[in-house]
């Protein structure tokens, strides 16, 4: 039997787990698969007492594509938005600190990853944008960490034109936490404070820091995730994941030409 390639690197080194992206035939979007070695992977870097944080990056130009729409047709169509409500948590919950390192394309359910992350660093050739709204979908499930975090009058913004938008922009409207021309080097700089401090410290401040963001997943998590089921089985979010899987336009965007 062939062992399956894993989709998340692994590796634990100075007491940092660093755990990459690396599915890169559907631009690291979030598959069941993806999503159950990262959740295994923050688990294990939780029990690690060795390891005092951890970095969620990824390999090749995109941090992470979004959901896998591949997966989007499934008889429970809420088992996609659980799902990744489940691996934003486990980000949350991580009794570590997580840092997300991103340096090319972040979309959709991706943007959802760095609003669970403690800190995220993002390089020069880094990107955004929400682009559900071009596929007849919200972006439901990631405002879960998202809204507690971003600029109200950005989120309306990009929530609603799906533009495409920079590092610098991603860090004023409190995407990011740092616009890096060197990430590397601004990672070295946190995980250096960061193993100063104590492991109880670290876990306690952890959830200060969070205590809106749990919040906002207590009150919201399952309005939200009937929403996006919702709009996931809707003629029209079917029409525009279609469209995007056929690489045409989606009709809506046809009629306004």
């Amino acid at each position: 039997m062939t062992r399956e390639v894993p989709l998340v690197r692994i590796t634990t080194a100075d007491a940092v787990s660093t755990l990459e992206l690396d599915s890169p035939h559907n631009r690291n979007a979030l598959s069941t698969r993806l999503m159950a070695e990262l959740s295994k992977g923050l688990a294990d870097a939780a029990a690690d007492p060795a390891v005092r944080a951890v970095v969620l990056g990824h390999t090749g130009k995109v941090f992470c594509a979004g959901a896998d729409l591949s997966e989007a047709t499934g008889a429970d169509p809420t088992v996609g938005p659980r799902g990744l409500v489940d691996i934003q948590r486990a980000v949350i919950d991580c009794p570590k600190p997580v840092i997300a390192l991103v340096n090319g394309a972040a979309r959709a359910g991706g943007l959802g990853l760095l609003g669970a992350a403690d800190i995220v660093i993002a390089g020069p050739l880094s990107t955004f944008a929400f682009t559900e709204v071009r596929l007849g979908l919200a972006p439901a499930v990631i405002s879960l960490p998202l809204r507690p975090k971003l600029v109200p009058r950005a989120a309306s913004r990009y929530y609603l034109t799906g533009e495409v938008f920079q590092a610098a922009e991603a860090a004023r409207i409190g995407l990011i936490s740092e616009a890096a021309e060197d990430p590397e080097a601004a990672l070295k700089v946190l995980l250096d404070a960061i193993r100063l401090g104590s492991p109880q410290g670290l876990a306690e401040s952890k959830r200060l820091t969070n205590a809106d963001v749990v919040a906002s997943f207590e009150r919201d998590a399952d309005e939200r995730v009937a929403q996006s089921a919702r709009l996931f089985g809707s003629a029209e979010a079917q029409e525009g994941m279609r469209s995007f899987l056929e690489r045409r336009p989606a009709r809506w965007a046809e009629q306004a030409e």
